[in-house]
C-alpha cells in the first residue's frame, strides 16, 4: 500500500510540475504586418515566411471597421481567394498544422484606421453589438482563436466622443468578454504605453478585468518628426535626462512602473518591443549624440520605403556593407548608429535581452514584437534566421532549435523562404560581401557573407515561385525584367 501511495503521489508531482511549468511558460505575441506581401526583392513577406517556432501568439493585422461598426477586411484582395486574390487569411490559419499550440489572433484596428470610427462604435450600444457578432463570425469561419483590439486610441487624435471614449471602451471590451466566454475565444488589446499618453485613454484596472493580455507597446517614445534625436525604445533614462519619476519617462522601465503601479495584474502584462529603428537627419553632423538637433525624418529602408522608419533586415545589411559609426548608449542600454548626418535608433540582440530581463523580474507574462516582418526573417547578416526574435526567445528560457545545423541548411521551417542547399553552395567562390548571381540558375542567387571565423562564405537563397534574380537591380524580378539567362 506504501509503494502505491508513493507511485502515485510521484506521478501526481511530475503532472503538477508539467502544468506549473506550462502554465509559467513566457508568451511570445508576434504581430505580422500583413502589407508586406506587396514588398519587394528580400523585403517580401509572405505566411510561407513565418516562424511558427518562435511565437506562442501570432497576431493577423488588420482587419477594420465600417460605419455600422461591423469587421471588414481593409485589403479583400489580400485576405479572401475571390475575384483570383491571395486567400491570406487562410494560408495563415493553417499555420497551426506546424504547430498545434499556437494561438492564432485576429486584429482589429491600427495607426492607420484612426480614432473616430471606433469612438463612434463604441459609444453606441447596436454598433458594439455589430462589431462583436461580425468579429465572432470571422473568427469562427476561419479557425482564429481569438481578438486583438488595436484602437489608437479612445480619447486621442482624431477620437469623437473624447473623454467618454474612456469608459465606452471599457463597455465595449466587458461585452467582448461576455460573449467570447460562451465561445471561450481568447481577448487582448494593443495599447498605449507611457503615463502621458495611456493616462488620457484607459481606465486601467478596468480594462484589466476583460482582457487575456494587454500588449504595451513600448516603443515610438522617439519619433523622426520630434526636433531632437531619441531612442525609439530606451529601457532607462538618459544621462541628460531630467530626474523626474520612471513613471513619467518615455521608457521601458517607466511604462512597466506605470502599468503595474496603475493595477495592470504583471499574469496579463506583455512589454512590447521593436524589431526596427527610426531614422533622423541630424542638422548638423558635428552635433551628434543622443538629443541633437534633428532636421527632420532621415533615410529610407529599400522595402519598408518609408523616411524616418527603418526595419532590422534593412539596416542590418547597411550596418554590414556601409561604414557607420555605432554607438552604444551606456545610461539608456540601447545602440545608435551616426552617418554623417544620418542618425538612426535601433534595437539590436543586446539591447532587447536587456529589456527581457530587467521586465521578467516583474513577472510579467511575456513580450511582443513589432513586427516579425522587420526582423532579419532571411538571416543575411547572421547564419540564423529571425536572430532578434530567436534572441528575445532565448532570454525569455525558451527552448529553440537553430534554422540550422550548418550555414545554410534549414530546418525548423522547411516551408519558409530560408537559405536552400538544393545546390552544392561550395562551387561558388565570394569575391566580397553581397549578393550575387547563381550562374547555374536564375531562380536562386548567392549571398556572400563573413563567417565567424572571418572567411566569406556563399548562402544560397531563392526567389518566390516565378521570379528570377535581378543582379543589376539587386531583388528577385519577373523574367521578361531580370536579364537572366543561365
Amino acid at each position: 500500500m506504501f509503494k502505491m501511495n508513493s507511485f502515485v503521489l510521484f506521478v501526481l508531482c511530475v503532472i503538477s510540475l508539467a502544468v506549473y511549468a506550462k502554465a509559467n511558460e513566457k508568451h511570445v505575441v508576434c504581430y505580422y504586418g500583413t502589407w508586406a506581401a506587396y514588398r519587394n526583392g528580400l523585403g517580401k513577406f509572405d505566411v510561407d515566411n513565418i516562424n511558427t517556432d518562435l511565437c506562442t501568439h501570432i497576431v493577423y493585422t488588420f482587419l477594420g471597421i465600417n460605419t455600422r461598426g461591423t469587421v471588414v477586411s481593409l485589403d479583400p484582395y489580400l485576405d479572401y481567394p475571390e475575384n483570383w486574390g491571395k486567400d491570406n487569411i487562410r494560408k495563415f490559419v493553417a499555420l497551426k498544422d506546424q504547430n498545434p499550440n499556437l494561438k492564432l489572433i485576429l486584429a482589429v484596428g491600427g495607426w492607420n484606421e484612426g480614432s473616430a470610427k471606433y469612438s463612434i462604435m463604441a459609444a453606441n450600444p447596436k454598433l458594439r453589438k455589430n462589431f462583436i457578432t461580425s468579429a465572432i463570425q470571422i473568427i469562427q469561419k476561419y479557425g482564429f482563436d481569438g481578438l486583438n483590439i488595436d484602437w489608437e486610441y479612445p480619447n486621442r487624435g482624431d477620437s469623437v466622443f473624447g473623454q467618454d471614449d474612456i469608459d465606452n471602451y471599457t463597455q465595449l471590451l466587458k461585452e467582448l468578454r461576455e460573449e467570447f466566454d460562451k465561445h471561450g475565444l481568447h481577448l487582448s488589446a494593443a495599447v498605449a504605453s507611457v503615463k502621458s499618453m495611456a493616462s488620457l485613454s484607459y481606465d486601467i484596472p478596468a480594462i484589466s478585468q476583460y482582457l487575456d493580455l494587454i500588449n504595451v507597446m513600448s516603443y515610438d517614445m522617439s519619433v523622426a518628426s520630434g526636433r531632437v534625436t531619441g531612442h525609439n525604445s530606451p529601457l532607462h533614462k538618459g544621462e541628460k535626462d531630467v530626474v523626474i519619476s520612471k513613471e513619467n519617462l518615455k521608457t521601458v522601465d517607466g511604462v512597466l512602473e506605470y502599468w503595474l503601479k496603475q493595477g495592470c495584474p504583471p499574469e496579463k502584462l506583455i512589454l512590447g518591443l521593436p524589431l526596427y529603428g527610426h531614422t533622423f537627419k541630424l542638422s548638423d553632423p558635428k552635433n551628434n549624440g543622443v538629443g541633437a538637433l534633428s532636421a527632420g525624418p532621415g533615410i529610407s529602408g529599400p522595402y519598408t520605403a518609408t523616411n524616418g522608419f527603418i526595419g532590422f533586415n534593412e539596416l542590418c545589411v547597411k550596418l554590414r556593407k556601409e561604414t557607420w559609426n555605432i554607438k552604444y548608449d551606456n545610461s539608456s542600454k540601447v545602440p545608435y548608429a551616426v552617418q554623417g548626418n544620418n542618425w538612426i535608433s535601433y534595437d539590436d540582440a543586446k539591447s532587447l535581452t536587456a529589456k527581457v530581463k530587467y521586465a521578467l523580474q516583474f513577472n510579467i507574462a511575456g513580450i511582443m514584437l513589432w513586427s516579425i516582418e522587420t526582423d532579419d526573417f532571411l538571416g543575411i547578416c547572421q547564419s540564423d534566421d529571425y536572430p532578434l526574435s530567436r534572441a528575445v526567445n532565448i532570454a525569455l528560457g525558451r527552448s529553440i532549435e537553430s534554422s540550422s545545423t550548418a550555414l545554410g541548411t534549414s530546418t525548423s521551417n522547411p516551408t519558409s523562404s530560408k537559405p536552400s542547399t538544393t545546390a552544392p553552395i561550395q562551387e561558388f567562390i565570394c569575391k566580397d560581401i553581397g549578393f550575387y548571381s547563381n550562374p547555374k540558375e536564375c531562380s536562386s542567387y548567392y549571398y556572400c557573407v563573413k563567417s565567424a571565423g572571418g572567411n566569406l562564405v556563399p548562402k544560397l537563397l531563392r526567389c518566390p515561385n516565378n521570379l528570377y534574380w535581378d543582379q543589376e537591380n539587386q531583388f528577385c524580378n519577373y523574367p521578361d525584367q531580370a536579364n537572366c539567362y543561365a
